[in-house]
């Protein structure tokens, strides 16, 4: 595990390194976040958290600051999430406590000596200038910053019932709420890796509605604009941030052009237990719809989306979160949407009364020294490069044939293959036509079904039956054929990575069965492939048959 777990991390940093830093400030241009020169910049992010009651970004007292900033770039992040409570803007007395003060007024004396050892330069300063110093250090990093207002109150979130979650709760003053935007807009003016601001997380209560949400949003976004016009305005919807079907007919109306994104929380227990409860194929058709009802219908009326919290239980264990994660990829890929990791943080000084917590949704353990679980950053990593956009247009658009289970792509291996599994980087370029027919562009090879149980086939002859291949089930994810003596089989993977043809599983009503060796997501791309597999550089009998394909 640790060797696999070193050669991933200088794969991410290698990647990290080739990426091209953006040209600041970011803007909009329709769906996609571009920056100074018109070029696309997908933000790939991870949540770091500095709202809970000591006000400190957590992990401080495990590691160097600029360790944790260079960690984040070499696992192949280029943006942190970086939460804020409201008061830390809004209240002089408590921006000006210190880092030692703050700790030890919660009697976190392991924290003080933690932060003493690894960060000295920290300890003493005031709360804001700490929060702005690891601004600082992600900055020298290369690493892009969103500032989220998390919560008004320090404290970890989120209830229907704690008072911070909308427009007049206890904790929840409007007119406040607007000050503190306006005070972290101006005090990161000029600051050019703030690149975003979230004007407040996961909306919610008793008293959410959306007329107050017309009134107030609206107003936050406009007074964030006129402090620091540079940065990309960020908005949540209702529900803890699951719906914004409410925008589909009635337009925010801002003063401001090229700056408005909006955001949305996706994660397993969105939808309770139903991955685990129920047929996984049923429940991401639905919850896909449903998501695309309630906010991805944003990217076709022009306007980014960033889904800057999802995540999963990274023990492995979680059922629920497992499935959920399959499918979660799936559309994100397909959707080629901005997104943000929940989260760096492996362990908490202080969360719910509680000191020490380990975070089984962090992307680093305990001690903040080590990935927890690489296998999830290897299906990350696809996500973590564009796949089309603005200053993208390598190539036509063309189909890569995602794995969401591994993370990898349907790649051709030899002359007349195998199929295999492998880095997404080297698939070569798909079409898959209107006659349902997956074939490698520019060539005469095309997928085939030859027989049940035996690795899939790169045929020639793309006319017959065992060619055409079917998106089934719910989730669409299946890809079915038939073999020459008519039995219906799905694409499949076996244990060593070929691609196989199955008896097509779990397309319904059993709860029990998991089809995630069986789904692959056909995503668009305009990116040069760079494959090294031999082919015949000619058009494919598709194309000399004058069929459509896209």
């Amino acid at each position: 595990m640790g060797t696999m777990t070193t050669l991933l991390t200088l794969l991410l940093s290698l990647i990290s390194l080739l990426t091209a830093t953006a040209a600041l400030p970011l803007s909009t241009s329709s769906r996609w976040i571009v920056d100074e020169n018109g070029q696309r910049v997908k933000l790939a992010c991870v949540n770091w958290v500095a709202h809970l009651d000591p006000v400190v970004a957590e992990g401080l007292s495990k590691q160097p600051l600029d360790s944790i900033s260079k960690r984040i770039t070499s696992l192949g992040f280029n943006c942190v999430r970086l939460t804020w409570p409201l008061y830390l803007a809004t209240n002089d007395s408590l921006a000006a406590v210190t880092v030692r003060q703050s700790f030890q007024s919660l009697g976190l004396q392991e924290s003080i000596a933690g932060v003493q050892s690894n960060n000295p330069s920290l300890i003493d300063l005031p709360l804001l200038k700490a929060f702005q110093e690891v601004v600082t250090n992600l900055g020298n990093n290369n690493v892009m910053v969103i500032l989220d207002n998390h919560v008004s109150k320090p404290g970890w979130c989120c209830s229907n019932n704690d008072d911070n979650g909308f427009f007049g709760d206890k904790y929840f003053n409007p007119d406040l709420w607007i000050k503190g935007l306006t005070q972290m807009a101006t005090l990161f003016k000029g600051v050019s890796n703030v690149v975003g601001m979230s004007l407040r997380n996961e909306l919610r209560g008793p008293k959410q509605n959306v007329e107050d949400w017309y009134k107030y949003m609206p107003r936050g976004a406009e007074a964030v604009h006129s402090a620091n016009p540079d940065v990309l305005v960020i908005l949540s919807g209702l529900y803890f941030d699951t719906d914004l079907s409410f925008v589909n007919n009635r337009p925010v109306k801002l003063t401001f052009p090229g700056k408005l994104v909006y955001e949305l929380h996706w994660y397993g227990f969105s939808d309770g237990q139903a991955w685990a409860d129920s047929n996984a194929n049923q429940v991401c058709g639905r919850v896909s719809s449903e998501v695309k009802r309630k906010a991805g219908y944003l990217l076709d009326k022009g306007f980014p989306l960033f889904v800057s919290e999802f995540g999963i239980d990274q023990r492995g264990t979680n059922v629920n979160d497992n499935r959920y994660l399959n499918c979660f990829l799936a559309a994100a890929a397909q959707l080629d949407v901005e997104y943000a990791l929940w989260t760096l943080v492996g362990s908490y000084y202080l969360r719910s009364g509680v000191l020490g917590m380990n975070e089984y949704y962090g992307l680093l353990n305990w001690n903040w020294g080590e990935i927890r679980n690489s296998s999830l950053l290897q299906r990350l990593s696809v996500l973590q490069s564009p796949f089309q956009g603005p200053g993208l247009s390598e190539v036509r658009k063309h189909k890569i044939i995602l794995h969401p289970s591994t993370g990898l792509c349907l790649l051709k291996v030899g002359f007349m293959g195998p199929l295999k599994l492998g880095p997404c980087s080297q698939s070569g370029a798909w079409s898959y036509s209107s006659r349902k027919v997956l074939a490698l562009k520019g060539t005469y090879f095309c997928i085939q079904a030859d027989q049940l149980g035996k690795p899939a086939a790169v045929g020639i002859i793309c006319t017959d039956t065992h060619s055409q291949w079917d998106t089934i089930s719910d989730s669409k994810l299946h890809l079915q054929s038939k073999t020459p003596d008519g039995t219906e089989v799905c694409l499949d993977v076996d244990s060593s990575n070929t691609i196989v043809t199955n008896s097509c599983k779990c397309l319904s009503k059993d709860k029990s069965c998991d089809p995630g060796s069986q789904w692959f997501s056909l995503v668009d791309s305009t990116l040069t492939s760079k494959s090294t597999s031999p082919i015949l550089q000619v058009n494919s009998v598709l194309d000399m048959l004058g069929m459509n394909v896209s």
